[in-house]
């Protein structure tokens, strides 16, 4: 479980002498909950999140334990370090929207015919409650071909769950080689 503290301030000067001691910025927020400003040890924050089973973690803010899921970041244009994360809780029977991950299974038969595999996208949105949420939606890619394309109305449909993005977007495709 991730160890966090509850940030006193959320001025200017000391946000920067936060992050000065290696720590990352983040909002904690959830429907009827109040927004808890807090920060995690940059190291471990991202330890954790590489390391998760599944799209909601724990982590333990002040005594406080809760699940919670990555909304959204913010990362310094040049180095590209985290500066910001906005984590939401993960309230079960509450419906919101999250960001599934992707993963192709299977070799293409494109591959032998000099072509590459393209994952346009790698998170898909959907609208759900947190105990219908799937870890991952895992997509056969063998049968493909060059020039064959995956789009999000050729998924099967998973009890409920909605996905929000468009039907006609590519999700995968294989594309040729240069």
């Amino acid at each position: 479980m991730l160890e966090g503290i509850v940030r006193e301030s959320i001025g200017k000067r000391s946000t920067k002498a936060y992050r000065r001691d290696g720590y990352l910025i983040a909002n904690i927020y959830g429907k009827g909950l109040e927004n808890i400003h807090a920060a995690f040890k940059m190291n471990d924050f991202i330890r954790t999140v590489r390391n998760k089973e599944s799209v909601a973690f724990g982590v333990n803010v002040a005594g406080n334990e809760m699940n919670v899921v990555v909304q959204g970041y913010e990362s310094h244009p040049v180095s590209g370090n985290l500066l910001h994360v906005d984590l939401m809780v993960a309230q079960a029977g509450v419906v919101t929207h999250y960001h599934i991950p992707v993963k192709p299974v299977g070799t293409p038969i494109g591959l032998k015919n000099k072509g590459m595999l393209h994952v346009s996208k790698k998170r898909l949105r959907v609208k759900t409650a947190i105990e219908n949420l799937p870890n991952a939606i895992e997509i056969n890619v063998a049968p493909l071909d060059l020039g064959d394309s995956i789009l999000l109305r050729d998924l099967e449909k998973i009890e409920n769950v909605t996905f929000t993005d468009s039907d006609r977007v590519s999700i995968l495709s294989i594309i040729k080689a240069k």
